[in-house]
């Protein structure tokens, strides 16, 4: 693997579909000051970026946070990884497909309940896709992702001209505990690094590339969203509805009606890639956990004919379409439907980095990256809010639950440890 193909590998499980929503809902919640969130992090995520690929790299099979969380912390903690992955997909996909529907709704006239249901029917079609047993090929996801930077590139490239410094005073119109609350939901831009395995075990060059593909992805990652959230708050794309849609309001006002058209078809493409990678992944975590016995037996099968967790993927649908209806009913603020799946993803970052601490032994200064991801992480919780206390509901009842007869590991206390130089 060159260098190249891992900075691909990282952009397409990194950028997704928090850009199409966050920059707009940070500067709703923040102001300017947002962009001190986007920049913190877009530093910050180096750590956690160099955390979780050193964990794969010792172990590519392992199968990611779950397994890394039983060898090092026991049963117990990788249960409660699984719980969490349920609880961040069947918040997390209603509320990324009401956003794809919201785009829609910027270009054609759609009123709230066609909304849902267009969010309602991604879902479905992420099932079927999947259910078939037809994961969408590696070109297609990297057509997704030449859709994403293109489209963050030309909303940048194309709101340019209408960009007033004026808009960025004051710089911090609501004080300083917002940046954080943006914080924590921007920080769901930013997962995925812990979806790259087999990277570093497959480079050419190991000892030269491998640093080098991940600061560097952090670097055009970062400088992807700063840009975009310097032109969301510049236009002030934000205001007026454009928190949820806020490139088809650049795009539109630079190019027309049919730029709004345009992006919302992209987004739904980009959204509807994202929640069929997520799909297929988290099926698997609980068909792992269920088969370790940290969830009923029932979800320990594969389908004979087409080699899928079935009955995991109808878990996720049913509770996916559960969560929409009572985000519906009860009129469920965007925020709030998005730190909900942040809150989980942190509490899996928590557990992952702790793993990182007792599993990697690094040489230098990169020995603390563990400690400070696991820092960052702990910040990034308390932000959250109310929201938090869901999360930590279902990681309380993962730990607790044991199926009978279920095998248990213990945590591997003086476990061989990877050194990553």
């Amino acid at each position: 693997m060159t260098m190249r193909y891992a900075v691909a590998l990282y952009m397409s499980s990194v950028l997704g579909s928090g850009v199409l929503v966050l920059p707009g809902l940070a500067a709703q919640i923040a102001g300017p000051a947002s962009l001190v969130a986007w920049v913190a992090l877009s530093v910050i995520s180096y750590p956690l970026a160099y955390t979780f690929a050193s964990l794969s790299a010792r172990k590519p099979e392992s199968g990611g946070v779950y397994s890394f969380a039983r060898e090092s912390l026991g049963s117990g903690a990788a249960n409660a990884v699984g719980w969490l992955f349920i609880l961040w997909y069947v918040t997390g996909a209603p509320a990324v497909t009401v956003i794809a529907a919201s785009y829609l709704a910027y270009a054609f006239p759609l009123d709230r309940t066609e909304i849902f249901l267009i969010a309602g029917i991604l879902t479905l079609g992420a099932f079927l896709v999947n259910y078939r047993g037809i994961v969408v090929s590696s070109r297609v996801q990297l057509a997704v992702i030449i859709a994403i930077v293109g489209l963050l590139i030309t909303a940048v490239v194309a709101s340019a001209p209408s960009v007033n410094p004026a808009n960025f005073s004051p710089f911090f119109p609501n004080g300083f505990v917002p940046i954080g609350v943006s914080a924590a939901l921007i920080f769901w831009s930013y997962l995925g690094y812990e979806n790259v395995s087999n990277v570093a075990e497959e480079f050419k060059n190991p000892e030269k590339d491998f640093h080098r593909s991940i600061l560097f992805s952090v670097i055009v990652i970062g400088l992807l969203y700063i840009s975009v959230a310097i032109a969301t708050i510049g236009t002030k794309a934000y205001a007026a509805g454009g928190s949820v849609a806020p490139f088809a309001v650049m795009l539109s006002n630079a190019l027309g009606v049919y730029g709004a058209v345009g992006t919302a078809i992209l987004a739904v493409i980009i959204i509807f890639g994202t929640m069929n990678a997520y799909t297929t992944g988290i099926s698997r975590v609980i068909y792992a956990t269920a088969k370790d016995g940290g969830l009923p037996r029932v979800f320990d099968r594969v389908n004979a004919k087409t080699q899928v967790p079935d009955r995991s993927l109808m878990l996720l649908l049913g509770l996916s379409w559960l969560t929409l209806a009572i985000f519906y009913a009860f009129n469920v603020p965007l925020e709030t439907e998005l730190l909900i799946p942040s809150g989980a993803a942190i509490i899996v970052y928590i557990i992952g980095s702790s793993s990182g601490i007792r599993l990697l032994e690094v040489k230098g200064a990169k020995r603390l990256f563990p400690w400070i991801s696991l820092g960052i992480s702990i910040v990034m919780l308390s932000f959250v809010g109310l929201p938090i206390v869901i999360a930590l509901a279902f990681a309380i009842l993962g730990f607790a639950y044991r199926r009978h007869g279920a095998r248990q590991a213990k945590p591997a206390i003086g476990a061989q440890s990877v050194k990553i130089e």
